[in-house]
């Protein structure tokens, strides 16, 4: 596997990491076994960027991830995140970037994970009433404590990106990127590059749609979330299966699956790049990991963009609630 560094400064990890969500949580029922041979799978072939959150199955992830982590610990990039909390009746979630709960959640990742030190700790989300200094400068002490190695943000705009750089170097970004979701590119990568930090891109096969695995509505099972999004609602999805037929075509003449075609691309947009699939099986591992040996010509990547025209895709990324709370 490839590496490339975090941020400025940071080490170097695999090109392409793991995004470890749909283990616990959206995407239908868990299988702890064949995530758990997955994440072992994962370190096997080099893929040592594990991405997590407190907030994917509200501790389940953390704690599913435990034990491969402790046990393989030199082997490991820990990435986690806070700033989603869960509701006093337990029914949903809503944002908290305080100082005080910035303290809170890290001591409990720590816990759950059962390490002395995350890699990577992101501000998941931002809530717009608390101001920015106010989160980062608790993430900073953090850092000094020896809790946390680096800082990241997630789904900020340019503006807070900068304001919290002058407080403490912010490490990587976590957006959602890819041939389906091209919002970054501009300004926020701009800015990323002006100050040197890292891009994580999250759902870079679009949420599974540029795999070319899922045709129809009635492949969603009951707990997958997105039944609910947008892009997959009916009126969305016929006109956003044809882009993924586009996509298809030319990954057939390049010679690899749609999905390791959406990923590579990635890989080629800079150095300062990196993709994040999930999954929770090793077939699909071992496929994503395989993407970044590919080296696409100039024309390749420009026939995949133009296959996914930016404005042809039909619907928002997260429902009402989700589009809310982004972008602060």
């Amino acid at each position: 596997m490839i590496r490339r560094r975090i941020g400025a400064a940071g080490p170097e990890v695999s090109a392409i990491g793991l995004g470890c969500m749909g283990m616990s949580f959206a995407y239908g029922g868990p299988d702890d076994a064949e995530s758990t041979r997955t994440l072992h799978r994962a370190l096997d072939l080099g893929m040592n960027h594990l991405d997590t959150a407190d907030m994917y199955g509200f501790g389940a992830n953390e704690r599913l991830l435990a034990p491969v982590v402790r046990a393989r610990r030199d082997e490991v990039f820990l990435a986690t995140k806070f700033g989603n909390r869960r509701t006093a009746d337990g029914s949903g979630a809503y944002v908290d970037s305080s100082a005080a709960w910035a303290r809170q959640a890290c001591d409990a990742s720590l816990g759950r994970l059962g390490v002395d030190t995350i890699d990577l700790y992101y501000l998941h989300r931002r809530h717009p009433g608390t101001p920015i200094e106010e989160t980062v400068t608790a993430m900073a002490e953090l850092v000094e404590a020896g809790k946390v190695r680096l800082l990241g943000l997630s789904e900020v705009s340019p503006a807070t990106l900068r304001t919290a750089h002058a407080v403490h170097p912010i490490s990587a970004v976590q957006m959602e990127y890819s041939l389906f979701t091209r919002d970054v590119e501009g300004e926020m990568l701009d800015t990323c590059r002006e100050l040197g930090v890292t891009l994580v891109a999250y759902s870079p096969v679009g949420r599974g749609l540029l795999t070319g695995a899922i045709t129809g509505r009635d492949q969603l099972t009951e707990g997958d979330w997105r039944a609910a999004a947008p892009r997959f609602a009916t009126e969305s999805l016929d006109a956003n299966l044809r882009l993924v037929a586009a996509v298809r075509a030319v990954a057939d003449e390049i010679g690899c699956t749609p999905a390791q075609a959406a990923l590579a691309w990635l890989l080629a947009q800079g150095p300062d790049v990196l993709p994040i699939p999930g999954t929770k099986r090793v077939r699909y591992l071992e496929e994503n990991a395989a993407a970044a040996e590919l080296r696409l010509t100039a024309a390749q990547q420009a026939r995949l963009r133009e296959a996914v025209p930016a404005d042809a895709v039909v619907g928002a990324r997260y429902p009402t609630s989700g589009m809310q709370t982004v972008g602060h």
